[in-house]
């Protein structure tokens, strides 16, 4: 064994840090490989939380190399924000490679990302507003700015100026904001220049040796499969791609060295922003999972939309994908309930969907088609074994596994790292 990939398997948020976190001091490298500061992952470790937007939840362990991969957007004054609470925390940051391909948020991404949604109004993608679809944007249209060009200081201002004579024009004539400067923008840059300089790498090369001399690599993910780009809930989604595909491109890892796929799924499911979601609660259960499961974004602070667990798009997940394994975060949550909805199919205009539908209306409508099991109104915070929990957790769990054709290697039924049911996984001798 020695590249793993970590996904999320519904719409995000469903506790990749922990698990990344949870089995990270096996591993050589932990590479962030797409998505910006639009995501978070809350770690719990050692008693101290600790929400990361863009280092991998690996700079935790000292003797790992955590890596932001070419995929990624990097805010770079954010990341130095992060850098320095870090190291205040007593975490050093010393050892982190940032990919000299990776494409940077400029400021007037930010500008452009928070006009177009307003414009947008009720119709809104539900974005962060932090620019990481205008980065994307200019990544895909060669007007990018890259981290390498921080090493090159007459580069860096060509470049800028280059884009600018696009942007001032967006930023006045259609959404009526101020413009910027060359030398504006490289007052601000030149700081973060001299600070990242030391972490620039060619990560694909170092990565791939890695890899060829039998290293540990996990390849970490944000958001969730039915985010992405290309399969997600287009056009409520993010703008990279958050699948098993993606880590190989936003890594510069060929598909080659991946031995195994782990998909994160919550026991329930949530999303952040705008977008169908048939499983989705308007009532009291919903408010019980909000409530009980903390469910506020790690980003942004917004309310998570809470549902029940939704096995249609955790099948989806397994084949967009390919995951070997399945790991089931927030057993706990459901302890709450006498009784436990699983969608297992949906409706819509007199047709049973028992996958994904092809087109955006009818799952924008679709109504979900339930299995009801009974819950175990028990605290399962304290079990460390499959054996340990409830009979009808249990059968939760086999019920899962049995949708979903995948096993389940891990169960989480609590925030803590300890608080993790190991099933399928040895760590590295």
């Amino acid at each position: 064994m020695a590249g793993i990939v970590l996904v999320g398997a519904q719409w995000g948020d469903e506790g990749k840090g922990k698990i990344t976190d949870l089995i990270a001091d096996d591993f050589d490298y932990v590479v962030r490989y797409q998505g910006g500061n639009n995501a978070g992952h809350t770690v719990i470790h050692g008693g101290r939380t600790l929400k990361l937007h863009l280092i991998p939840s690996g700079i935790m362990y000292p003797h790992i190399t955590p890596v932001i991969g070419n995929g990624c957007v990097i805010d770079p004054g954010v990341l130095i924000e992060e850098m320095d609470r870090l190291e205040a925390d007593g975490l050093s940051t010393h050892r982190l490679l940032i990919s000299c391909n990776a494409h940077l948020i400029m400021p007037y991404h930010k500008d452009l990302d928070g006009a177009s949604e307003h414009r947008l109004g009720k119709a809104e993608i539900g974005t962060t507003r932090r620019g990481i679809g205008p980065a994307y944007m200019d990544k895909a249209s060669r007007l990018g700015i890259r981290v390498q060009d921080l090493q090159d200081e007459h580069i860096l201002a060509q470049k800028i100026e280059a884009s600018l004579s696009e942007k001032n024009d967006i930023l006045s004539k259609v959404y009526g904001l101020p413009t910027y400067t060359v030398e504006q923008i490289m007052e601000e840059f030149r700081p973060y220049a001299e600070r990242l300089k030391p972490h620039i790498a060619e990560t694909s090369a170092i990565l791939n040796r890695a890899l060829a001399s039998d290293q540990w690599v996990l390849l970490e993910g944000a958001q969730g499969t039915l985010l992405d780009l290309d399969h997600g809930t287009y056009p409520f989604v993010t703008s990279s791609s958050p699948t098993a595909g993606g880590a190989c491109v936003g890594s510069g890892v060929g598909p080659r060295r991946i031995d195994r796929v782990l998909g994160i799924a919550k026991a329930y499911i949530t999303r952040v922003g705008s977008g169908p979601f048939p499983t989705e609660l308007d009532d009291t259960d919903g408010r019980k999972l909000i409530e009980v499961g903390n469910e506020y974004g790690t980003t942004t602070g917004r309310e998570r939309r809470p549902g029940w667990y939704d096995a249609v798009i955790v099948k989806y997940a397994v084949e967009i994908n390919g995951l070997t394994d399945l790991i089931i975060t927030k057993l706990d949550v459901l302890s709450a309930f006498d009784t436990i909805k699983v969608c297992v199919a949906y409706e819509y205009d007199g047709h049973r969907y028992n996958s994904l539908p092809c087109h955006q209306t009818a799952f924008h409508h679709a109504k979900p088609i339930y299995d009801e099991l009974p819950g175990w109104k028990t605290d399962i915070t304290g079990c460390r074994t499959f054996e340990e929990l409830p009979k009808e957790a249990r059968d939760y769990i086999t019920y899962i596994e049995d949708l979903a054709e995948v096993p389940v290697a891990m169960i989480a039924v609590g925030p803590s790292r300890e608080q993790t049911i190991m099933r399928r996984w040895e760590s590295r001798p």
